[in-house]
């Protein structure tokens, strides 16, 4: 498997949430090379891989959708829309967008030069709803390719960078939807373990995708994949991960304390560096309605340190994603660990 080459495929995919059917696709067609697959009611892609003799079963979560926004009004050649997901309002003015209508537009979102504005103004965030995406096109050029509920995405391309670090859109959280794959890859043939993956649609927007694939996945246990903060100067070091010190192993009263310890233990007897992420309340991922599905599914959390989170340059170490899919495939094969 090329993960790079996966990975970069996978964000450069369009997919915000509820309208994820290009990166789903593409999800769909890498996850076939290792299980059967299918997409449920909601757009959630399903994979199942079923040994002849399993002893335990096992489901993977991976959010498929990305942050984005929704068209809501158009006058005069503009577009004035509302965010799907938790967009970060200060990367907006003077960003170029692609608006996905009848075909896809071009625009730019407008930024008001500082000799125009007020010092007072020049000091705040603008409000989204107060925003406007200029497409360079007439009212009515524009009426014909565009109409409310279409959605926007920035434009960003997956670029390398130095040390096995790489930047994008969509990091979160097609970096563990590689990660998954990544890991299956690895999975030896012969092993005994029930397994269904799915790369859920909606979880920017409430994780329905995830509540609706846990319930009728019927697994005996969990683990859920999402990004996690990593440090940089201007954030606050005892809340972040460290980016290149491998994957961060996540507990909150929502999850499973059993599994926690046991993927540390598999962590440290394997040798994969590794950083624990413990927080008081819920997790505020996919992993927290997972937990409580149905009769209830203990579920654990892994999360690949990420920086400049819902950004249209999110940034990751390809060695994290790396050390998260070993870890992965050893929870999925190996039955007992000498540290536990």
């Amino acid at each position: 498997m090329d993960t790079k080459q996966v990975l970069f495929s996978l964000c450069a995919a369009v997919g915000p949430a509820g309208a994820e059917g290009e990166a789903a696709a593409l999800a769909a067609e890498e996850l076939g090379r290792y299980a059967r697959v299918r997409t449920d009611a909601l757009g959630n892609v399903i994979g199942e891989i079923v040994p002849e003799r399993y002893t335990r079963h096992v489901l993977l979560d991976a959010h498929i959708d990305e942050i984005g926004m929704i068209v809501t009004h158009l006058e005069d050649g503009f577009v004035r829309v509302d965010k799907t997901g938790g967009v970060d309002l200060r990367t907006l003015p003077d960003r170029e967008v692609t608006i996905w209508g009848k075909e896809p537009v071009d625009g730019i979102f407008c930024a008001v030069p500082p000799h125009l504005s007020k010092a007072e103004e020049r000091k705040k965030v603008p409000a989204l709803a107060d925003a406007w995406i200029d497409t360079g096109l007439s009212g009515e050029a524009l009426k014909k390719l565009v109409r409310p509920g279409d959605r926007v995405t920035v434009k960003s391309s997956p670029c390398r960078l130095a040390g096995g670090r790489v930047t994008s859109k969509a990091l979160d959280d097609r970096a563990c939807v590689t990660a998954i794959l990544r890991a299956l890859s690895l999975l030896p043939k012969d092993h005994k373990t029930r397994i269904t993956v799915q790369f859920s649609v909606q979880e920017e927007t409430g994780q329905a995708g995830a509540q609706a694939g846990a319930f009728q996945s019927e697994a005996t246990e969990a683990i859920a994949l999402d990004v996690s903060f990593a440090f940089t100067p201007d954030s606050a070091k005892h809340k972040c991960g460290q980016l290149s010190k491998g994957p961060m192993i996540g507990y909150a009263p929502v999850l499973s304390y059993p599994i926690f310890t046991r993927l540390c233990a598999l962590a440290k007897e394997a040798g994969i560096p590794y950083q624990t992420e413990i927080m008081g309340a819920d997790s505020g991922t996919n992993a927290d309605c997972i937990a409580v599905s149905k009769a209830g599914c203990p579920t654990g959390l892994i999360s690949i340190p990420q920086r400049y989170m819902h950004t249209p340059v999110e940034v990751i170490d390809l060695e994290d994603l790396e050390n998260t899919a070993r870890l992965l495939a050893l929870y999925l094969t190996k039955e007992e660990c000498s540290d536990a």
